[in-house]
């Protein structure tokens, strides 16, 4: 497996493979996958925008990570924006990066992908904090809780829902910066 440092072009390049992988991760309906890929091929164009694959030796997805800056008039942003007081507001908004998707197929989930994406977009990440959300579920027995708690994420909200969607979600934040990487660490320039 090789992880790779995205441009804008390479997720839009891969977008079909990016909304499969996406769908696959999520459970997600084939209508919400077709919303979904309009609003990701938006998203390459926003301020701090940083983005990393998994890629198999064969160049097959196996997963990706993409976020950027967020900022007053973002769907996500706004929401976050209002559930939150001023002080946390200020805490945790004024210079923020959005981890906005971090996803491993699922028969590649288990051996430090996510791991390693969510490292990658950390360390390349522009903002003083870093938020996300994630359905809420039983942190022991979830991939994804795990992987954010190891990572020093902190409950934000609980229990918060979005419109439009019927699950509850955990929105958890950290610090930024995290640490670098040990030289060689780092993921790989895409290939062209």
């Amino acid at each position: 497996m090789r992880l790779v440092r995205w441009t804008p072009d390479d997720l839009v390049r891969r977008l079909d493979d990016v909304v499969a992988v996406y769908g696959e991760a999520m459970g997600y309906r084939a209508d919400l996958l077709e919303a979904r890929r309009g609003y990701i091929a938006t998203h390459v164009r926003r301020p701090g925008f940083r983005a990393v694959a998994s890629l198999t030796r064969e160049g097959h997805l196996a997963g990706f990570g993409y976020g950027y800056l967020g900022a007053a008039g973002q769907w996500w942003h706004d929401q976050v924006h209002r559930a939150l007081d001023t002080e946390a507001r200020q805490r945790w908004l004024t210079h923020c990066f959005e981890v906005v998707e971090l996803h491993v197929r699922p028969p590649a989930q288990g051996h430090g992908l996510g791991a390693g994406q969510l490292r990658a977009l950390l360390t390349m990440a522009e903002g003083t904090t870093t938020l996300l959300s994630t359905p809420e579920a039983d942190e022991q027995q979830s991939r994804a809780w795990r992987l954010y708690r190891r990572f020093g994420f902190v409950d934000i909200l609980r229990n918060f829902h979005f419109p439009g969607d019927e699950r509850p979600f955990g929105v958890l934040g950290r610090d930024l910066p995290l640490a670098s990487p040990a030289p060689g660490g780092g993921p790989a320039p895409a290939a062209p």
